[in-house]
């Protein structure tokens, strides 16, 4: 889920064509979660091959990720390692709370009821989910990197490494993790639902500068981390009341977080040890990004003959892949970050 930093964050829309060119390092656990919601059959019953496999996913990578390599854009997917010990309680919570949908959802749908919205937020992403993603890219010629732990951590290092231009992902976490840019809606596009309401919104990229937002918030990025911490992260529920606009007001008066806390009169477990997690992050600079040109049988076996996808959707979708991957240039092999 991330940090909701949505009230303070300076973001700009962009479209895909301004990232022609741009390697981005994308969350590959986000975009899998995404595609595991959303890539789903209206009484929310997720796309599954004729063995019962979950493919949503893989439906997701293939459409979506040679959407991208058409725009010119130079696709990373970063996976996740093993996450930190203080992640425990929302990685048990989240798995709760997705156990409790999908009985909500298994139960509207009997009583023929809207049940798609149950279903969204049953999806999980498990071994096998991660494993096929990995294998697909592979065999796409898309580059892929095991994170040691947090793939959002990895990919904000990537960047900061000069090895691509930004990270994609929803989530603001990339920030607090200090990834210079962050673009996000790079591979969600059309409209969307907001939540509890039969309103749609379009739905754009957007890009943020950590730099230009700590700027024009008069904050540093430590700064930015304490207020992520005060309202709630992925590693501990903040402080009740507290919002992003509040946060910043403690943050700018006392100037750290134990000023903030002291007045409150409250206190976060381990907060010491989640700031320095978001702040000195456990990533690796044993990597290798190369793209190469997709292997089309291995696609097409692997989609179709072992997930029963079409044999003309894959066929289209390869060649315009393929034809994408050589456009302005000999290979992909020549897009290394």
């Amino acid at each position: 889920m991330g940090v909701d930093l949505g009230d303070l964050v300076e973001r700009r829309e962009i479209s895909l064509k301004d990232l022609f060119g741009k390697a981005i390092a994308i969350d590959a656990h986000n975009s899998l979660y995404q595609f595991l919601s959303i890539i789903r059959q209206p009484d929310g019953t997720p796309l599954m091959d004729s063995k019962g496999n979950i493919t949503s996913h893989l439906s997701g990578l293939l459409y979506r990720t040679t959407n991208l390599v058409e725009e010119g854009i130079k696709p990373i997917f970063v996976f996740d390692g093993k996450p930190p010990d203080f992640k425990a309680s929302t990685i048990k919570e989240r798995s709760e709370i997705r156990d409790a949908a999908e009985k909500q959802w298994i139960k509207a749908r009997e009583r023929g009821e809207e049940a798609f919205k149950y279903a969204q937020a049953s999806a999980r992403v498990t071994k096998q989910t991660t494993e096929d993603a990995k294998a697909l890219l592979g065999y796409m010629g898309i580059p892929c990197v095991q994170a040691p732990s947090e793939g959002e951590a990895q990919a904000a290092f990537i960047v900061s490494n000069g090895d691509a231009d930004a990270v994609g992902s929803q989530d603001y976490d990339a920030l607090l993790f200090g990834a210079p840019r962050l673009v996000r809606n790079l591979t969600i596009t059309g409209r969307r639902k907001l939540p509890g309401k039969n309103v749609y919104v379009a739905v754009k990229p957007e890009m943020i500068a950590l730099q230009s937002m700590c700027d024009a918030l008069e904050i540093t990025r430590e700064q930015l981390v304490d207020i992520a911490i005060l309202i709630g992260t992925d590693y501990n529920k903040g402080i009740k009341g507290t919002g992003p606009k509040t946060a910043l007001k403690l943050i700018k008066k006392h100037g750290s977080i134990e000023g903030a806390l002291a007045e409150l009169g409250k206190e976060i477990k381990d907060f010491d040890a989640i700031k320095g997690f978001f702040l000195n992050p456990d990533a690796t600079s044993e990597y290798k990004i190369t793209w190469h040109e997709p292997r089309e049988a291995e696609v097409e076996r692997f989609l179709c003959d072992e997930h029963d996808f079409s044999e003309d959707r894959v066929h289209k979708a390869l060649a315009r892949l393929v034809e994408a991957s050589g456009r302005g240039q000999k290979t992909l092999d020549q897009w290394v970050g």
